[in-house]
């Protein structure tokens, strides 16, 4: 069964740009708005897999689309969002990982440089992980440096901590750091003990360790 997808952007050719390419990767697009009080009403009423967001759209082009997800998350618990932003807003981000659901993404346009890269967002955001932009985890890490219990993390652990809220596989850390798989693997353990996170499926504690340290920057 393909996807269903949702889409908000107010620049025609880009909202449609998005569409097609959704659409040609096996995306069933149910909805493609320009506006917030029209993406509110979409994902309220389609309920899709993912929604993919601008930030910024009618009326006011502030907010819009990053209160519409909100909303939206608030009446459908832990809806995944994508959210596209031609720059890094922290207070966007924390308010969209304040709820510590899954199924959580946020690149800035001008750096997603081809249609795999993005479509294996959407998809993992699809399926409750995170899609982090590296500027973004940079952004928010850095504003959570003195936070409990991150600051137990050593400055590896935060290494791979951060590849994980891009995430990035086990295998593809270990040759991003040029560590071997084990290392990685041992990086991890420590990072799930440290966060207090009890043994079970490790695809969930990755998801949750991403979100403990995100939500951090909320504080």
């Amino acid at each position: 069964m393909n996807l269903r997808a949702v889409v908000a952007e107010d620049l025609y050719l880009l909202r449609e740009g998005l569409v097609h390419l959704l659409q040609a990767h096996g995306f069933e697009v149910v909805a493609a708005v320009e506006s917030g009080p029209e993406l509110l009403r979409a994902l309220t009423g389609e309920r899709p897999d993912v929604a993919v967001v601008d930030v910024r759209l009618p009326p006011t082009f502030t907010d819009e689309g990053l209160q519409a997800a909100l909303a939206a998350r608030r009446a459908v618990p832990g809806l995944p969002v994508l959210v596209l932003s031609q720059h890094v807003e922290q207070l966007y981000a924390r308010e969209l990982l304040a709820d510590g659901s899954g199924g959580i993404g946020y690149l800035l346009k001008d750096r997603v440089f081809n249609a795999d890269q993005f479509v294996d967002a959407v998809r993992r955001v699809a399926a409750g992980g995170t899609a982090m932009d590296p500027e973004v985890i940079a952004k928010l890490l850095a504003s959570t440096a003195r936070h409990e219990p991150l600051a137990a993390l050593t400055p590896r652990e935060r290494e791979v901590l951060e590849l994980m809220a891009e995430g990035r596989s086990n295998a593809a850390i270990s040759q991003r750091l040029f560590l071997s798989e084990s290392a990685v693997g041992k990086h991890t353990a420590g990072i799930f003990i440290k966060l207090g996170l009890a043994p079970s499926d490790d695809d969930n504690r990755r998801v949750l360790a991403v979100l403990t340290y995100l939500n951090a920057a909320r504080s």
